[in-house]
């Protein structure tokens, strides 16, 4: 019986969402517990820092964007 219950509370919140104008999206995120997940975003990680070190463009970019937050945080 409180499974109904749970069931009922659940579909309440669900038609509260709804009429407020949201509608559920499941998401598929990787599985950061998968054996090899941990060298797997080592790995991708690495490729990218290399990519952006040998984007001179983007090096420029990041520098002036470094350069315009001084006072941000004051």
């Amino acid at each position: 019986m409180a499974a109904t219950h749970v069931n009922t509370r659940v579909q309440k919140h669900r038609a509260a969402l709804r009429m407020a104008g949201l509608r559920p999206v499941q998401i598929w995120v990787p599985d950061t517990r998968r054996p090899g997940f941990d060298e797997e975003c080592r790995r991708q990680c690495l490729l990218a820092a290399q990519a952006d070190q040998a984007d001179v463009d983007l090096q420029e970019f990041m520098d002036d964007a470094l350069s315009d937050v001084d006072g941000w945080t004051e």
